[in-house]
């Protein structure tokens, strides 16, 4: 990777140590620092909801920037960070649809998943159908759901993934895998 690509993630996982020593100075640049990043993630949570959505991307970056400044701060370094944000939109997003009080099969979010995480280009499925299964997958394995996570809603490579976690490109494209059939089996398990 050239050092180009790296000096943003280098830059975020300093301003991310500053601010777990309690240095609050650095938030602002921090925020500067990711906010296209966040938009990304924000965006691409976003693409299948419905045109009248009460929710802008803009605003559920900035709600997922607020809940994670309460958080821990406990971010290693920007991956992580993006990781966490993603899951915390996702979360913020399953609470609102919840809240709006929709149920499965009655108007709920449609999600149009990567082809390389489901069976099939363009499958559309229920969002908290799909949120329920990826709580089943993560009580089973909760390092293939993180990947799921990382791949789906944080938009993080193969290459990223496995270099955050450790482990070599050809387990994450296998965990990947395994999550995509478990994921598709849940899910058609629970149509009628």
């Amino acid at each position: 990777m050239s050092p180009g690509i790296r000096a943003p993630g280098v830059r975020v996982t300093q301003l991310l140590q500053r601010w777990r020593a309690g240095d609050t100075s650095v938030e602002d640049a921090l925020f500067a620092a990711i906010y296209e990043d966040l938009r990304r993630i924000a965006r691409r949570l976003m693409r299948d909801e419905r045109s009248n959505h009460t929710l802008e991307p803009t605003a559920l970056v900035n709600e997922a920037y607020l809940r994670l400044k309460q958080g821990s701060g406990e971010y290693v370094d920007r991956a992580h960070f993006l990781a966490v944000a993603a899951r915390v939109m996702r979360r913020f997003l399953v609470d609102h649809s919840r809240s709006r009080g929709r149920q499965k099969r009655a108007g709920g979010r449609q999600v149009t998943l990567d082809p390389r995480l489901v069976a099939g280009p363009g499958t559309t499925l229920d969002f908290l159908a799909f949120e329920r299964a990826l709580q089943r997958l993560e009580a089973l394995d909760a390092r293939k759901a993180e990947f799921v996570q990382l791949r789906y809603f944080a938009g993080l490579d193969n290459g990223s993934i496995a270099a955050m976690s450790g482990v070599s490109v050809r387990t994450v494209k296998r965990e990947l895998q395994f999550a995509r059939a478990f994921l598709t089996s849940e899910i058609e398990g629970e149509a009628p």
